[in-house]
């Protein structure tokens, strides 16, 4: 009569059940981490351990920047809106919104700050039936705007974009001016990087004025361009983007709100993830005048 310990180990040795999320989370989070950095940190390691690719780390440092960023940081600002006017007909209409590629647009009154609310491009489609464009009235198509501070944080925002199902916000001032808009696209841009449709092949829009002497900039606008649009003369031998110059006078990657002088501008991150730099803040010592504010 045979012996069960006749038989090899492995033959009646059950294969353990493959680890679960919940298991490797157990083990990564075995020593809670006591504040963001320390966060980082670990899931940093997690990365390196292959528990999580770089690309999802990635979207984690976005998601968690973004409770500390406001919609002033990203919103495009007053000057480069394109707005349409309540009494415009189909003939001034359709070749802006045409132009523009855009699909939404502010309606306004006498002026950008008289908001009378956003229109869709896609509402217009009826217009192609040579009866409906004779009987238009723009006040059939508007949609009610959303109108927040520009201290709104933007995880709270994209929260009320989702419960609301809107797309697009106006931002006021502490005076209630109309200093810009965000969208959804915007804020989820700060999450997972550029968000590219075919509208966007040919966009150079790498810098954006707030104000005469504070810009957004894009960490991958070339050197080339940055110093055409502040007319000066970084070199490019070592470095083919402005970030590049940016994180080398850092010496490391810098955290959200970090800022650096060079080449006399104030460079400030206000987005990054665990290896570049995505939009920088700078401001000049003198005003930019040949911009879109000028």
């Amino acid at each position: 009569m045979s012996d069960m310990s006749e038989f090899p180990d492995d033959s009646v040795e059950k294969k353990s059940p493959r680890r679960g999320v919940r298991g490797w989370l157990s083990d990564l989070f075995s020593e809670a981490p006591d504040d963001v950095a320390a966060l980082l940190a670990v899931l940093q390691d997690a990365t390196e351990r292959q528990l999580i690719d770089v690309d999802a780390l990635n979207i984690i440092i976005g998601a968690l920047h973004v409770a500390d960023m406001h919609a002033r940081d990203i919103m495009i600002p007053r000057s480069a809106l394109i707005v349409v006017h309540e009494d415009q007909q189909p003939a001034e209409l359709l070749p802006l919104v045409i132009d523009s590629k855009h699909s939404r647009f502010p309606v306004i009154g006498d002026d950008v700050d008289d908001i009378k609310g956003i229109l869709h491009a896609k509402d217009l489609l009826s217009l192609a039936l040579e009866e409906e464009g004779q009987r238009f009235n723009i006040k059939d198509f508007i949609r009610p705007a959303a109108v927040i501070p520009e201290s709104k944080r933007l995880n709270v925002l994209l929260e009320e974009f989702r419960a609301n199902r809107n797309h697009m916000a106006l931002v006021v001032d502490e005076y209630g001016q109309i200093s810009g808009a965000v969208t959804i696209e915007d804020v989820l841009e700060q999450i997972v990087g550029e968000i590219e449709d075919e509208h966007d092949v040919d966009d150079d829009s790498f810098v954006k004025q707030l104000e005469p002497s504070s810009f957004h900039v894009k960490a991958n606008t070339t050197i080339e361009d940055f110093n055409e649009y502040f007319g000066l003369e970084l070199s490019d031998d070592e470095f083919d983007t402005i970030g590049g110059i940016v994180l080398q006078a850092f010496g490391h990657l810098p955290e959200l709100g970090e800022s650096i002088e060079v080449a006399g501008l104030e460079f400030e991150v206000l987005n990054a993830d665990s290896r570049r730099l995505r939009l920088l803040r700078v401001e000049t010592p003198q005003p930019i005048e040949h911009s879109e504010l000028a």
